[in-house]
């Protein structure tokens, strides 16, 4: 398994509730396929460098787990589908 670190932004007009959430489902999804998240780290509501589709702020979290190389695939195509994600990043931890 690798180590991988991803990085999505939510959108701002979603509850605390909705934010953890759709947090805990990009968590189950990586657990579902066999990979193990090492630390979850929720950084709140910050304002964007720039402004996408006219949002200016975002729920920032980053989570880092192991999985096999497959996984960040269907990650990737689960953060794409889903409305609420504005931007994300899977980047391999070279450590």
């Amino acid at each position: 398994m690798r180590k991988y670190e991803t990085i999505f932004i939510l959108h701002p007009s979603l509850d605390e509730e909705a934010v953890n959430a759709a947090v805990d489902k990009f968590k189950g999804v990586i657990e579902n396929a066999g990979g193990v998240v090492e630390n979850v780290d929720l950084w709140g509501k910050r304002k964007l460098a720039y402004e996408i589709e006219k949002v200016n702020e975002g729920y920032y979290t980053l989570v880092n787990f192991s999985a096999e190389p497959q996984l960040p695939k269907e990650l990737d195509r689960l953060f794409r589908i889903n409305d609420s994600v504005i931007r994300h990043i899977i980047v391999k931890d070279e450590k």
